[in-house]
């Protein structure tokens, strides 16, 4: 099966003022976020992909760009089931107003109970794309084999719902996933399980160049290194 690499898009307006976004439309790139994506296609370098995958949103689709612009022949979709999450009446508030309201304690620790006022519960979020990731998994395999690799542009807190489902975590522990913007994060699917091979990884990513061997850090075999009698 594939191997995905999630890409939290890089740092934006509402990071730097403290917003919580969500789906409101306008939010861009800082002028650091905007570094940041201008560095991914150097990090990405000697990696194939065989697609892009990417949340409708526009600072997903600003830090695509500069990789887009250096691989030409790279196909973008966007997928609206990657998309933020929708906070409802939240969307567009400042954080530190919303951090003594009732439901922010229900949020950071028992998030598969919390539901946005006007918005999305944070379990719908998950089964939505864990759906598209599965979706894709299928698509990518029969288009371009099961050594493929494709990447996905999102947003934090669906990528530390993947990493969680990837894990076998229950949601209510994904706040212990941290990535940061435009920090790299790499699942290996198998026929058995996932590996997570990179988390929130933010440096050089040139060990994901695949060798001639036929190996790399996401394969199989160094996945299973160290894994003792449960490893595949």
């Amino acid at each position: 099966m594939p191997t995905l690499i999630l890409v939290r898009h890089g740092r934006s307006t509402a990071n730097t003022s403290g917003v919580l976004a969500g789906r409101t439309a306008g939010v861009a790139l800082d002028e650091r976020g905007a570094a940041q994506a201008a560095a991914l296609p150097a990090r990405l370098a000697g990696v194939p992909l065989a697609v892009a995958v990417s949340s409708p949103l526009q600072r997903c689709r600003e830090t695509l760009a500069p990789l887009l612009a250096a691989r030409p022949e790279l196909r973008l979709t966007a997928d609206e089931r990657i998309t933020e999450c929708d906070y409802g009446d939240w969307s567009g508030r400042k954080l530190a107003e919303l951090a003594d309201e009732p439901l922010m304690e229900i949020v950071q620790q028992h998030p598969s109970a919390a539901a946005f006022p006007g918005g999305e519960a944070m379990r719908e979020m998950q089964a939505r794309a864990v759906a598209a990731v599965r979706d894709w998994n299928a698509r990518v395999e029969q288009t371009s084999g099961a050594e493929a690799t494709y990447l996905m542009c999102s947003h934090g807190d669906i990528i530390k719902s993947l990493v969680a489902d990837a894990l076998g975590m229950h949601l209510d522990l994904f706040q212990r996933i941290s990535v940061e913007p435009c920090s790299v994060t790499v699942v290996r699917y198998t026929r058995l399980r996932p590996y997570v091979v990179r988390l929130g990884d933010t440096g050089d990513l040139a060990s994901l160049v695949p060798r001639e061997d036929g190996g790399g850090a996401g394969s199989e075999r160094d996945a299973a290194i160290g894994g003792g009698a449960g490893a595949a």
